[in-house]
């Protein structure tokens, strides 16, 4: 059974970092894909980031590339988000998610992804 638990959400000031984790486990790393999603109060659930568990390829966001980093250690069946130059506009409850890659190519699209994580909390103060 597929377990899916992210960590590190937490109120931080603009600018300031901050790093989430997602323990996944219960399916195979070398065929799935992992992704960062985030949820603000009122808006779409849209992606941030994702790694593919294929070649290790990753992609970001328009919004969040340069400040975002995602990485991943198999060994712990661990993913992470590092964010850094936090901004407001960053705030919402982010998810992490994986998805079987069928077809090999990694998709930004929620609905693709069928295990996920119950969220953790991401407020940014001005």
């Amino acid at each position: 059974e597929a377990q899916i638990a992210e960590s590190g959400g937490d109120l931080v000031q603009a600018g300031e970092s901050l790093t989430l984790s997602c323990a996944a486990s219960g399916f195979s790393w070398d065929d799935h894909a992992i992704a960062w999603f985030r949820q603000a109060p009122g808006k779409e659930r849209e992606a941030v980031s994702s790694i593919s568990g294929i070649d290790g390829s990753t992609d970001y966001a328009d919004s969040v590339k340069g400040r975002f980093t995602i990485s991943s250690d198999i060994a712990k069946k661990m993913v992470y988000l590092r964010m850094d130059n936090l901004r407001p506009e960053d705030t919402a409850v982010y998810y992490c998610a994986a998805d079987y890659l069928y077809t090999g190519v990694v998709t930004f699209d929620p609905n693709a992804y069928e295990y996920w994580g119950q969220g953790t909390q991401v407020t940014v103060s001005s």
